[in-house]
């Protein structure tokens, strides 16, 4: 990484200079800056491409935006894009690295770490980016500097398939077809933080096109022994002919990413008594950039090779196709303390998993006079192992650092476990148009989904047996909706159901008498129930001829048999267990106005999310009772979204935008306790931040930007948990956040 970040700069400055000539040869024949985007009108209706629909027929308010409104924005990364852009869209930075943010819409989830209660569904040309393996999704992996669209669906939509609690998101890649020319991007910033982006597209005469796309990440990272690169490739190769189009994709991503979790802040109770009057300075407050101990390192690697073929019979008739295979390996390597600091106390934990899946899917639309139907079918297999160990006694420096290599006892294998996952479905969507002005939309999918586990236990690292088991999980999700135009008003309301089975991880960790730490123990695997989503929604659409834009929704999503994470007598240990109910009830609004040269864009969420059951659940280290009407931790129930964009001349553009966050619940304080004798309110505070972005035009197909996040410096944080404190044997939230700058080169060629 070292070399990278070394030869980073003076490469950046070569390749700008060379290419600058190839600017000006070219820029005869480069496309002018197409400045704001209108809005997206047409929008497919399922995963998978087809005959899409206006906007406006929808019984619920999509967002979609494009490659160019993302670069415009200045974000590292699509996570941070969709956190400050996208309406409902929520990132608690849990990690402290860029790429494995925890990333909510809605309360809903689409997190890389295990055990997360996963709510979306995120898909890449119709290919399900969840891993089987716990339904998580690796950021990292996704070709960012390929990705051509951005659809966020909300609602428990049938029709995006198995965990689709939330809501959806559907990317789109490049192709030939789409994005013709070179374009290199450049940035380096704040924390040694450099990235690399090479694409290239083009076509043929004859109907042939090609794509590709080149990206490097490295950084020291804002907190101390938080280094991180990341390498992604992905190539695209097909032909068009009359009216079909196919291709063949491939995807590689590798990543070796620190991220050192949450660090210990204020200490309850530092010295004789636990008292929220009695506390001391944490880590945290001593050092915003320290961590907790160290290392906790995660190495992934991704592999997505897929056949997408496009076929249109007549012009109101479209087969769509994907077959695709993925694997994909990840190795965690984690130094925790076991207990108060001493010379070899500290515990080295590593697991790997390795995950296989096949998969086909088609879809076919069709429009039949007032009807536009969309059917389709998908099969997707997938074949997974796990396995964990622990090194107990290790030592550990006086910087809380865990020994790799010196430790008093051997490397004992704690968990493994080899799965299989089969998941079928079918559906079939009608929108009708009842007159000039009604649009009725009814859609239904059948989903079946079989896990299998083989567990193996273990004891003092010994094989002491294993134990096989299956589990069929059916179901059928309905919805129905509808919209009505009043001039340029348009209201709408639509009522949806999804599902989620059981991952082969929360099988495995299911049973109160064997518990589990996760993610590192696996020890039975009985029976849960599966996940059944219910939303209900309504709202509306305005736009007039003077710039004015208007969007508002009101829904409330409840879902049934919610798999949580539930606390044992053992601490630190748990299983996930079924819970009744939990429910979200919230509210969009987007409201926009273009006028001139300035153009203002508010959005602003609220959201309620609450458990509506009585249950124990496993919260830090403690177990708490759960009551109705109790808030969930995380997440906030206020967000507001502003940016004002000027186009001061036509080569230069300046951008200011303001992220306004409520506070949020601390994990572990969810009923008001700090531990089970202790009241106290330890929430996280809210926030407000500011950023700035400017784009200048050299000249065509020449452009350099700038962005700086958090201009005020402002100290603020995203989550936080109460736990134990073994540096100083009291109890904290944990919490994180910190500054990010951001300077970058931008160099087009057409």
């Amino acid at each position: 990484m070292n070399t990278f970040r070394h030869t980073f700069l003076p490469l950046t400055a070569l390749i700008a200079c060379l290419f600058t000539q190839a600017c000006h040869a070219q820029a005869q024949n480069a496309p002018s800056d197409a400045g704001s985007l209108s809005e997206v009108k047409v929008i497919n209706t399922s995963p998978l491409p087809g005959i899409g629909i206006e906007k406006y027929k929808l019984p619920y308010e999509v967002q979609s935006v494009d490659s160019l409104t993302i670069q415009k924005s200045g974000s590292r990364t699509l996570s941070e894009f969709m956190n400050e852009n996208l309406t409902g869209v929520n990132v608690n930075d849990i990690q402290g690295s860029p790429y494995q943010s925890d990333v909510t819409y809605r309360g809903m989830r689409a997190s890389a770490t295990l055990g997360a209660s996963q709510g979306l569904s995120v898909y890449m040309d119709g290919v399900r980016m969840n891993q089987p393996f716990g339904d998580v999704v690796n950021w990292d992996m996704f070709p960012e500097a390929a990705i051509d669209t951005v659809t966020l669906v909300p609602g428990s939509n049938p029709m995006y398939g198995l965990n689709t609690l939330g809501g959806a998101l559907a990317f789109t890649t490049k192709s030939g077809l789409t994005t013709q020319g070179n374009e290199l991007t450049t940035s380096y910033g704040s924390y040694g933080r450099a990235k690399l982006d090479i694409t290239h597209g083009g076509k043929s005469n004859d109907g042939w096109h090609r794509f590709i796309a080149i990206s490097a990440f490295d950084e020291d990272g804002w907190r101390d022994h938080s280094s991180g690169s990341l390498q992604n490739l992905f190539v695209k190769i097909g032909r068009t002919k009359e009216d079909t189009n196919w291709d063949v994709s491939y995807m590689f991503g590798n990543s070796k990413l620190v991220g050192n979790g949450l660090t210990p802040s204020t200490n309850y109770g530092y010295g004789t008594s636990v008292s929220t009057s009695n506390t001391g300075t944490g880590l945290y407050g001593a050092s915003r950039s320290s961590v907790y101990s160290w290392p906790d390192e995660t190495q992934n690697k991704a592999h997505l090779l897929s056949y997408n073929l496009q076929h249109s019979l007549d012009a109101n008739t479209e087969l769509a196709s994907t077959a695709y295979v993925k694997y994909s390996t990840q190795s965690r390597l984690g130094g925790d303390l076991a207990g108060v600091i001493s010379s070899a106390n500290g515990v080295i934990n590593r697991n790997a998993t390795s995950q296989t899946t096949v998969g086909a899917s088609t879809n076919f639309t069709k429009i039949i006079q007032s009807h536009q139907l969309t059917t389709g079918a998908t099969l997707e297999r997938s074949k997974m192992s796990y396995s964990a160990s622990e090194t107990d006694g290790c030592a550990i420096s006086t910087y809380r650092e865990v020994s790799t290599s010196d430790c008093a006892d051997t490397t004992e294998t704690t968990a493994g476990v080899t799965g299989t996952s089969t998941s079928f479905g079918t559906y079939l969507a009608d929108t009708y148009q009842l007159g000039d002005k009604t649009f009725f939309t009814v859609a239904g999918r059948f989903n079946q989904t079989t896990v299998a586990n083989t567990l193996s236990s273990y004891s003092s690292g010994s094989l002491t047996g294993t134990e096989s088991e299956s589990f069929t999980y059916r179901k059928f999700n309905p919805s129905l909706g509808m919209t009505h135009q009043f001039g340029q008003l348009t209201i709408f309301g639509n009522w949806a159901q999804s599902n989620r089975a059981p991952t082969v991880m929360e099988l495995g960790c299911a049973d109160s008498a064997n518990s589990c730490t996760l993610p590192t123990g696996l020890q039975s695997d009985p029976y849960l129930k599966q996940v059944v989503s219910q939303t209900i929604e309504a709202g509306l659409r305005w736009k007039n001829e003077n710039g004015y834009s208007l969007g508002l929704s009101a829904y409330q999503t409840i879902n049934k048999d919610d798999i949580l994470f539930t606390a044992t007598n053992t601490a630190g240990q748990g299983y996930f267990d079924n819970f009744d109910k939990t429910k979200y009830l919230g509210l969009d609004i987007n409201a926009g106005k273009t006028w001139g040269a300035w153009q203002l864009n508010t959005t602003y969420s609220y959201l309620k999310a609450t458990y509506e059951s009585t249950a124990d659940l496993f919260a830090g280290d403690r177990s708490m009772e759960i009551t109705p009407g109790m808030r969930m931790a995380g997440i906030p129930m206020h967000k507001l979204k502003m940016h004002l964009d000027w186009t001061a001349t036509e080569k230069w553009k300046l951008g200011s935008a303001m992220i306004v966050s409520s506070s949020i619940v601390t994990q572990g304080n969810e009923d008001g306790y700090i531990t089970s004798a202790l009241n106290g309110n330890a929430k996280v505070n809210g926030y407000a931040l500011f950023n700035l972005n400017t784009t200048y035009t050299i000249e065509k197909g020449f452009e350099v930007f700038g962005k700086i996040n958090n201009v005020f410096d402002k100290r603020y944080e995203t989550y936080g948990m109460i736990s134990t404190n073994y540096a100083v044997q009291v109890r904290r939230p944990r919490r994180t956040a910190h500054l990010h700058g951001r300077f970058a080169l931008q160099i087009l060629i057409i």
